[in-house]
C-alpha cells in the first residue's frame, strides 16, 4: 500500500515557504512523499470576459515554478509532486487532505488584511481537514506567561482529562517519538471554582485546591500510561495547571518544537465540524507551529 503524502500549501508568500520547509521536515521523517499545492483564486476576481479569452494554462504556474526553483539544488528530497490547482483554498485544501496524511501551511497567507494574525483559509483548513493539519506561525511570534521549556526538543499536547481524545495524544506521543523529543501533557483545570447556588441553597464545602490539582493530574497520568507502555523511549511530563487552558499552552510553546491540540468532535446539537475556543486562541497566539488534530471516530 502506497503512502499517503503530506501536503504543503503554498502561496508564494515568505508564510508559506516556512510552511514548505516545515513539511518537507515532516515528510522526510515519515519516509513519506510530498505534495506541493498551489490553489489559484483567478475566477474569484478576474472579469469573466478576460477569462473567457484567455483562460488560465493550467500548465503555468509561476509560484510552483518559484518552489522548483527553491528547491532544485536540495540534496535527499523526497518524491515531490507539484500540484496546481483552481478554486477557493477554504474548501479545496480540505478535499485535499483526504488524500493525505498531513497538510501544512503558513498562518496567514497573501490574502486579508495585514492585522490579522491568522488567515482565514488556515482557520477553514484546521477546521474542515480530514487529516491533522500544521499551521506554522511567523518567526519572532512573542508569548508571555511562565513554562517550563527545559533543554532538548519539546512537543506539548493540551489534554482534556474530563474528554481526553485518542487521537490527539497518539499522534503527540508519535511525533514527540520521530523527533527524539520529550512530550509535556498539559492538563488544566478551572479555579477558583464556581459551583452554581440555587436560591435557599447552603454553599458547598471549600475545595481544597491542591486536591484538584491532584486529581487532574492522577487522571491525567491514567489515561497517558498506555501511550508510555507503547512509546516507552518517549520521556513525559505531565503538568496539571489551573485556570485558562489556552494560556498555558501558548506558554508552553515558547522554544517548543509541536503544540498538538484537539478539534471539536461533532454531536447531535451541533453537527457542523467546530473548533474550540482552547484550539482558536492556541492558533492564534502561540510561538511554535500549531497541529490540529480531527477527533477520533466514535465507537460504533
Amino acid at each position: 500500500m502506497s503512502t499517503l503524502p503530506v501536503i504543503a500549501a503554498v502561496d508564494g508568500s515568505d508564510d508559506s515557504l516556512r510552511a514548505l520547509e516545515w513539511a518537507l521536515d515532516a515528510a522526510r521523517r515519515r519516509s513519506a512523499p510530498l505534495r506541493v499545492v498551489h490553489v489559484r483564486q483567478y475566477a474569484l476576481w478576474a472579469q469573466p470576459q478576460v477569462l473567457a479569452v484567455m483562460p488560465p494554462d493550467p500548465q503555468e504556474d509561476p509560484v510552483l515554478d518559484r518552489i522548483r526553483t527553491h528547491l532544485e539544488d536540495r540534496t535527499g528530497l523526497p518524491d515531490t509532486e507539484y500540484l496546481g490547482l483552481e478554486g477557493a483554498p477554504s474548501a479545496v485544501l480540505p478535499e485535499q487532505s483526504a488524500s493525505a496524511q498531513l497538510l501544512v501551511l503558513g498562518s496567514r497567507g497573501r490574502g486579508g488584511f495585514a492585522s490579522l494574525l491568522l488567515g482565514s483559509n488556515s482557520m477553514a483548513a484546521a477546521r474542515d481537514a480530514e487529516c491533522p493539519v500544521v499551521v506554522v506561525p511567523r518567526a519572532g511570534r512573542e508569548v508571555h506567561g511562565e513554562a517550563a521549556a527545559g533543554p532538548g526538543p519539546r512537543v506539548v499536547v493540551g489534554l482534556k482529562v474530563d474528554g481526553p481524545d485518542e487521537a490527539t495524544v497518539e499522534f503527540a506521543f508519535a511525533e514527540a517519538a520521530r523527533r527524539g523529543a520529550r512530550l509535556q501533557a498539559v492538563a488544566a483545570y478551572p479555579w477558583p471554582a464556581q459551583p452554581w447556588m440555587m436560591p435557599g441553597e447552603l454553599p458547598p464545602p471549600i475545595v481544597d485546591q491542591d486536591v484538584i490539582e491532584d486529581e487532574t493530574r492522577v487522571l491525567a497520568e491514567g489515561f497517558l500510561g498506555p501511550y508510555r507502555e507503547r512509546h516507552p523511549d518517549v520521556p513525559t511530563e505531565t503538568v496539571a495547571a489551573a485556570g485558562d487552558a489556552a494560556g498555558h499552552l501558548v506558554a508552553a510553546s515558547r522554544d517548543a518544537d509541536l503544540v498538538v491540540v484537539g478539534r471539536h468532535r461533532r454531536h447531535l446539537l451541533a453537527p457542523a465540524r467546530m473548533m474550540g475556543s482552547v484550539t482558536q486562541a492556541v492558533l492564534l497566539h502561540a510561538a511554535s507551529p500549531v497541529a490540529v488534530i480531527p477527533p477520533s471516530p466514535p465507537d460504533d
